[in-house]
């Protein structure tokens, strides 16, 4: 189990609480009003439409009582410094609470298999630098942890080589990056366990230079460490949510996340000269992120774990497990390892909703035909992915030659407009389509990491190149995935390109399709053309009738 027992998380959680009222305390010169009105001189009004949003300046609209309450709680000074510590100590009380409950929970779910006495406890950072670390094939690397919380700590170091996993630098709570960025997704009307990309995704529309220098005035550097002021602060993202355009919020979060994290690393991989780094923890969801520390001076390889939040540390802290039995770690070569269903189980929750479908033994070819007509198809085949990543067998494919698909296939899957779509590509063209590819192909393989686009794939891909001029590709190869790479491979047999737009297979705020009948019952949900499921095809009913419910595509 991936964190310590309730009593030890409680300590470790609480061990910076006098060091963070002292940190508050201490002057850190210019006050935050003051940088709070020059950020207002520099908001300028705009006109271009972002996607999404009702106005490109769109702000929350709060009551004057929340206004005014808000500039308060997070304003210099006493008053500021004790709702940080009040919240700081509000959290800490619930995070004891919820550690006891899960506690609970387990133990008794435990006891009831008896198996009571198998449990054994891995500290979390730990469960987070293994499955990066031994999943990535490097003999040696740089392995960086970034998470919200976890046994008392944000974030990690370590060495990790043939000995084994040595920690060399700590990041410790409250001072967590995952907090900060869930803040602004919180502040901006998001729910901040869920939506943090779309944050990512709002920032690219945004000028960091409105807002940035509010929050870098927070950041306090111990020498090569960092932390920051109120940093259990939820009020000042709040005000300044109210104060700022949104694309502007997000960008100056995203900016100084990515200022941070690259000075905290780069002083590691100067000071360690190890040139091979890997990743895992919440925070490195962050695909833009990630292509900073790509871009760092020193760094040669880049790895992220595909299962990067907490949904791999049962993978990390199995791995740590094995090797202390004498197991030896795999490589991950795909993550492809989830269940895969019979021809049988498809054509039952097919025959349950009494959907008629026809059987290709050709399927492959048939979704490629369909996708290069212009149609939206939803794929279930094939062993599920591993992780938060669709990966093209629980996937939603369309071509990417058409600019306005953001917005009309968005809103047909009740999605938000902002979010870009990302593309599946070829692994062999990838380098026509991506620049500075060769420190992460591996990385790629699992969308976890963005790339500036070239002008090829701007002009013939415009629907998976974001506003930025970048796109978080799958490079897709006949080794990792026979059956999506044959569909890419005769999608560009018929059209010359080599990339079409792959999105997560779900209904809105669901998860990922898992099974046959998860699949079914989102095709019947509406939002796509085909179902393509095993080797049967399904028409959705508008196609029966032969109406048309979306633009036509762009030709390129």
């Amino acid at each position: 189990y991936a964190f310590l027992d309730a009593r030890t998380e409680r300590r470790l959680m609480r061990q910076q609480v006098l060091t963070d009222w002292r940190l508050n305390r201490t002057s850190q010169g210019r006050p935050l009003k003051q940088l709070i009105r020059e950020a207002e001189g520099r908001c300028l009004p705009r006109s271009k439409e972002v996607p999404g949003l009702r106005h490109p300046d769109e702000r929350m609209e709060k009551s004057w009582w929340k206004r005014q309450l808000y500039a308060l709680a997070s304003a210099d000074g006493m008053i500021g410094d004790t709702v940080n510590a009040l919240e700081f100590n509000g959290w800490l009380d619930q995070a004891a609470r919820d550690h006891r409950r899960y506690e609970r929970e387990l133990v008794t779910g435990l006891c009831e298999f008896g198996l009571a006495d198998k449990l054994q406890r891995v500290e979390h950072h730990q469960t987070h630098a293994a499955n990066a670390f031994y999943c990535s094939g490097y003999e040696r690397a740089l392995v960086v942890t970034i998470d919200a919380y976890g046994s008392g700590l944000s974030a990690s170091v370590n060495i990790g080589d043939e000995q084994g996993l040595k920690r060399i630098d700590t990041i410790d709570t409250p001072y967590s990056l995952g907090t900060f960025y869930e803040s602004v997704t919180s502040a901006l009307g998001f729910r901040p366990d869920r939506h943090a990309g779309k944050i990512v995704g709002l920032a690219a529309y945004g000028d960091s230079t409105v807002v940035a220098d509010v929050l870098r005035s927070l950041i306090v550097w111990d020498g090569h460490r960092p932390r920051w002021r109120r940093a259990s602060d939820v009020y000042l993202s709040r005000h300044l949510a109210g104060k700022f355009p949104k694309i502007d919020l997000a960008a100056a979060y995203q900016t100084v996340l990515e200022e941070v994290v690259q000075r905290w690393i780069a002083h590691h991989v100067d000071t360690t000269g190890i040139d091979h780094l890997v990743l895992s923890g919440g925070v490195v969801a962050n695909v833009k992120l990630n292509q900073r520390l790509h871009e760092l001076h020193g760094v040669n390889q880049i790895y992220i774990h595909p299962n990067m939040g907490d949904g791999g540390c049962g993978t990390g802290a199995a791995i740590i497990k094995s090797i202390e039995y004498g197991a030896r770690p795999e490589v991950m070569r795909s993550a492809y390892l989830g269940p895969e269903y019979a021809a049988r189980d498809i054509q039952a929750a097919l025959q349950q909703e009494s959907v008629a479908y026809t059987h290709h033994e050709d399927i492959d070819d048939e979704v490629a035909r369909l996708v290069a007509e212009n149609h939206v198809v939803a794929r279930c085949s094939g062993p599920m992915e591993y992780g938060p990543r669709a990966l093209g067998n629980r996937s939603i494919l369309y071509p990417a030659t058409d600019p306005g698909v953001n917005q009309w296939l968005n809103e047909r899957l009740h999605r938000t407009e902002f979010m870009p779509f990302a593309p599946a590509t070829l692994a062999e063209d990838a380098s026509e389509c991506y620049e500075d590819l060769a420190v992460a192909e591996f990385a790629a393989q699992f969308m976890t990491i963005t790339f500036n686009c070239t002008a090829k794939m701007k002009r013939q891909c415009p629907a998976a190149v974001h506003v930025d001029g970048t796109a978080r590709p799958q490079l897709v190869s006949e080794q990792t995935n026979p059956g999506f790479y044959r569909i890419l491979r005769e999608y560009k047999r018929l059209t010359g390109i080599s990339s079409m737009i792959n999105t997560s297979f779900n209904m809105h705020e669901e998860p990922i399709v898992c099974t046959p009948h998860d699949a079914v019952r989102s095709f019947l949900a509406g939002g796509v053309d085909y179902l393509a499921i095993g080797e049967f095809l399904v028409a959705a009913p508008h196609i029966l009738r032969g109406e048309q419910v979306r633009p036509e595509a762009a030709t390129v």
